[in-house]
């Protein structure tokens, strides 16, 4: 399994999650033009696509989607309150995503799981081919039990470490700012995160990747330190996404059984 951080930040996401020969974008909060730059580096294309799946409506999850969509017209998953919230061009192919409910394109498997932030039914993202599985969560104010419970043995935690809890705390931000980014329907602090590794690790965690954050209330410094102290020097890799340039994750997983296609058979 491929994991391809395209951009990650409160001023535009994208993420490819490749297995099984099925490569779908998580998101698109950044412009075509980005996407297709940034897509060059990881050694794929638009064209290389097969589906984009819309966590939810804030526009650095959005932006770019409509271009992206008029040019390139890929199915789109999402959940029934994001969909409401989107304007997407005719003839889009659209299927709707419900919590806990996998859905499988090809050998490649994702399942849809709640998160608690102010949009209108925002999801996190548990993705399962080639033998691995790695949970996808930014955007929640809270590691709630069943965010949890779904990511007990991944091999990949791609994890929200959105803010430093002081630097948000005497940072620039107007207060009802910070009020909303530390609430349960907000973003992960360092320390949220650190809590939900300290729980989730085990020996075949291959890989944490801090996600989406701050660029004025954190440093990935700061972020990879939370991240790694629950691991005690052990073999996981400890990164950091960032804005403006991709971060690429291989996983090596376990062969994967064979089977039969989902919902697309990739080429």
């Amino acid at each position: 399994m491929r994991v391809a951080v395209l951009a990650s930040g409160s001023s535009g996401n994208a993420t490819v999650v490749e297995a099984g020969g099925v490569r779908v974008l998580v998101d698109c909060g950044i412009s075509l033009r980005q996407l297709g730059l940034r897509l060059a580096a990881a050694g794929l294309g638009v064209a290389d696509l097969q589906a984009v799946l819309v966590t939810h409506e804030h526009s650095d999850h959005i932006a770019g989607l409509p271009t992206l969509l008029r040019r390139h017209p890929l199915p789109v998953l999402a959940t029934r309150g994001t969909l409401a919230a989107l304007e997407l061009p005719d003839g889009i192919d659209v299927t709707e995503l419900r919590s806990g409910a996998p859905i499988a394109l090809g050998r490649l498997e994702l399942v849809p799981v709640a998160t608690s932030h102010d949009a209108g039914e925002p999801v996190a993202v548990i993705a399962t081919g080639d033998g691995c599985r790695v949970g996808l969560v930014t955007d929640t104010g809270v590691m709630t039990g069943l965010l949890m419970e779904r990511l007990a043995g991944c091999r990949g935690l791609f994890l929200e470490t959105n803010h430093d809890q002081d630097m948000l705390r005497w940072g620039p931000y107007p207060w009802p700012l910070k009020q909303r980014i530390a609430s349960r329907s907000g973003h992960l602090s360092n320390q949220q995160a650190q809590s939900a590794i300290e729980r989730l690790a085990h020996g075949e965690l291959e890989v944490v990747v801090g996600m989406h954050l701050s660029q004025e209330n954190n440093r990935p410094e700061l972020a990879a330190r939370e991240l790694a102290l629950p691991l005690r020097g052990g073999a996981t890799r400890v990164l950091t996404a960032c804005q403006d340039r991709p971060l690429v994750v291989d996983l090596r997983g376990r062969p994967a059984p064979s089977g039969q296609l989902g919902l697309f058979d990739p080429p």
